[in-house]
């Protein structure tokens, strides 16, 4: 599921990147047994916590170089 996510995110702006849900993984896995569901939670849950990182990051830097 990590994998696929990072095919998904591929090409993609960091907005259409934070709209990728462990549905859209799922099914581009052509569907995943219920076990294996919160695999897809966990790689779309660290795609996001990943990018709002980044973002946060980056205002501080910018905040930073404006002083």
């Amino acid at each position: 599921t990590s994998s696929m996510i990072t095919e998904l995110a591929k090409g993609k702006t960091l907005d259409e990147a934070m709209k990728i849900t462990r549905d859209d993984i799922a099914g581009s896995l052509d569907g995943l047994p219920p076990i294996k569901m919160h695999c897809s939670n966990l790689a779309s849950d660290g795609l996001r916590k990943a990018i709002e990182n980044y973002r946060a990051k980056q205002k501080k830097e910018l905040n930073i170089a404006k002083e």
